[in-house]
Order: structure tokens, then sequence, then C-alpha cells
């Protein structure tokens, strides 16, 4: 199962197209990893491992959810690791965790580019964990009940929805800001 869940990520990966330099870069070094982690969903691989993440935007397109990460106590979209319910499926991973971050019934948005962005990142080396990346395969979703926001103490200290003008300002970091822009721009292409 995990060789045709890898061969479904490397599929995935071998479609996108990146929107600058540091995406390329890192869709290179997410090509790389799906080809060779032996458990490339698992957090049990120590140097690096696939995450799913999603920018959830309200049924008009109009505010987006930004969460702060109880964690890294930095605003950003919903997201995690992948669960073994998940199947491998990056789109699985990325809808589990917005509905369990934000509380609201979520779907993919029917237009979207699947995945909207990729993004590798580092995470700092904690009590247990060895600093390590996560390579982020990031969708846009719907929330279709956005009254139902409500966050995961689990997971942050908050959830929000900010206009894009708001998000983006708390946007602390380029690839944040651009896979941001790109949720924009594909809802205002659909309004």
């Amino acid at each position: 199962m995990e060789s045709q869940n890898a061969h479904a990520l490397r599929e995935l990966l071998s479609r996108h197209v990146p929107g600058d330099d540091k995406e390329r870069q890192d869709l290179e070094r997410m090509r790389h990893h799906a080809a060779t982690l032996a458990s490339p969903f698992s957090r049990a691989q120590a140097t690096a491992h696939f995450t799913g993440s999603a920018v959830v935007v309200d049924p008009r397109g109009e505010r987006v959810v930004m969460v702060l990460h109880g964690k890294l106590h930095r605003w950003l979209q919903p997201g995690g690791h992948a669960d073994p319910t998940d199947g491998g499926d990056m789109e699985a991973t990325a809808l589990r965790e917005a509905r369990e971050e934000t509380g609201c019934r979520v779907v993919l948005h029917p237009t979207a580019p699947r995945p909207l962005d990729v993004d590798v990142h580092t995470i700092p080396a904690r009590r247990d964990e060895p600093e390590h990346h996560h390579l982020d395969v990031r969708y846009l979703v719907v929330a279709e009940d956005p009254e139902s926001l409500a966050h995961d103490p689990n997971e942050s200290t908050g959830a929000q929805w900010l206009t894009w003008d708001e998000a983006l300002a708390r946007a602390d970091e380029a690839p944040l800001r651009r896979m941001l822009e790109k949720a924009r721009h594909q809802v205002a292409r659909t309004k």
C-alpha cells in the first residue's frame, strides 16, 4: 500500500506547476523525497515527511481562515501530519486537518489547481523531535458552514475569519503570502 501511495504522490507532484523560484526548488526537493523516503507520510522519517494543509475560504471567497499555531506561535493556514486513515492521499490529509482545526465542513474548491501550492519548511527541534522538514502539499478548500468556526485547543490558540488584506498582513513569510495570493486570485476568477 505504501508504494502505491508513494506512486500517487509522485504523480501528484509531477503535475504541479510552481509559482516562483522558491516553490520550484521546494517542488524538486519534494519530488526527491517522494522517490527516496521509505515512508514519506510517516512522522517516523527523521529528516522530512509530507504534510497537508488548506487555505479555507468562505462560500463567497471573501474571507479566509487563519489559525494561531499553538507550538509555532504564528498565524498560519490549517494543516498538519498525514494520518494512516488518510491512506497517503494528500487531499484527504488537507481536508481532515481543515475540519479538525476549524470545526467547519469543508470541500475542495471546484476549480482550483490540486494542489494549489507546495512548500518545504523547517520545523525547529523540540523535546522529543530533532529539527526536520515538513513537505507541505497545500489545497484551496471552501467551508460550507463558516459560522461553525471554532479552533481546536490542542492545535491552536485561536482561529479567525479574515479579509484577504488582513490575512496577508499577518503572513510573516513569502511562501505564505504566495499561497494566499494564489488562493485570492483563484476565488476572484470564479466569482
